[in-house]
C-alpha cells in the first residue's frame, strides 16, 4: 500500500527533476554510453533466463 502510494506521487514534473539531476551528475556524453550498459545487462539476463528455461524444460522431459 505504501509503495502505491509513493508511485501515486511521483508525476510528470519530478520526473523532468530527476533526469535534470541525472544528466548534471553524469553528463551529456555518459548518459548513452550508461543505457548502452543497461542494455546489454538487461538482454544478458534475458538470455539466462532462456537458457535455464531450456535446461528445465530438457531435464524434465528426461525424467517422464
Amino acid at each position: 500500500m505504501y509503495t502505491a502510494f509513493i508511485t501515486a506521487m511521483i508525476g510528470p514534473p519530478e520526473i523532468i527533476i530527476i533526469a535534470i539531476i541525472v544528466l548534471l551528475l553524469f553528463g551529456g556524453r555518459k548518459i548513452p554510453e550508461l543505457m548502452r550498459g543497461l542494455g546489454k545487462g538487461m538482454r544478458e539476463f534475458k538470455d539466462a533466463q532462456k537458457d535455464d528455461d531450456k535446461k528445465t524444460a530438457a531435464e524434465n522431459k528426461e525424467e517422464e
